[in-house]
């Protein structure tokens, strides 16, 4: 058993009964919610748990959430799933804090590794570093500078070719040297650090 609770917002039932029972039975402690603002009466009481929210819910988003949280300074790790995923929601979710964006479906050792690395932004512990951060940012060309400032905007490759005046498998070609100059995982991992580098902040 984890130290740590796993809590599950997401207004369809069966989502949270599925995903709970897979968790507890890999040994994890759960608490599910059936809305955002249910799980933000009760946030304060959380001593030391993890937030999967679906992004689209009635009457609050997943991102929402998270930008309300942060506001009340309940700094709880989140991992942020859907089944309408795109790069500007992507995007959008790190901005807000999410430690993670998931398309649905997925599969178990998806959720349990992106929990995993949730864990390591508990407390003080952050992999992260600026310096790290900086050094690979130092290692990429300027076109290769630009296509990442792009993608971290939300723009999508098409539109990327388009205002650099370049081929959209260029571009897919300058995201994958990204990829693995920055030694990004996913592209939640790549926003992350790039919005650690003062990259599309604004």
């Amino acid at each position: 058993m984890t130290d740590y609770t796993v809590h599950i917002v997401d207004d369809e039932e069966p989502v949270r009964k599925s995903l709970a029972f897979m968790l507890t039975m890999n040994g994890y402690a759960v608490k599910v919610h059936q809305s955002a603002a249910a799980f933000l009466s009760f946030a304060p009481d959380v001593q030391s748990g993890i937030l999967i929210t679906d992004l689209r819910m009635p009457e609050m988003t997943g991102v929402d959430l998270i930008r309300r949280l942060r506001d009340q300074n309940l700094r709880i790790p989140a991992i942020v799933i859907t089944g309408h995923g795109d790069v500007p929601m992507a995007v959008e979710a790190m901005k807000a804090g999410a430690v993670d964006f998931i398309e649905k479906p997925f599969g178990d050792a998806v959720i349990m590794e992106a929990i995993e690395r949730a864990a390591g932004h508990l407390g003080e512990n952050n992999a992260e570093q600026g310096a790290d951060v900086e050094a690979r940012l130092k290692t990429l060309s300027e076109r290769e500078r630009q296509v990442l400032s792009a993608v971290v905007a939300g723009l999508p490759n098409k539109s990327i070719a388009y205002d650099l005046d370049i081929s959209p498998r260029t571009v897919e070609v300058h995201r994958a040297n990204v990829m693995a100059k920055m030694q990004a995982k996913s592209l939640p991992h790549l926003v992350r650090m790039a919005l650690a580098a003062g990259l599309g902040s604004s």
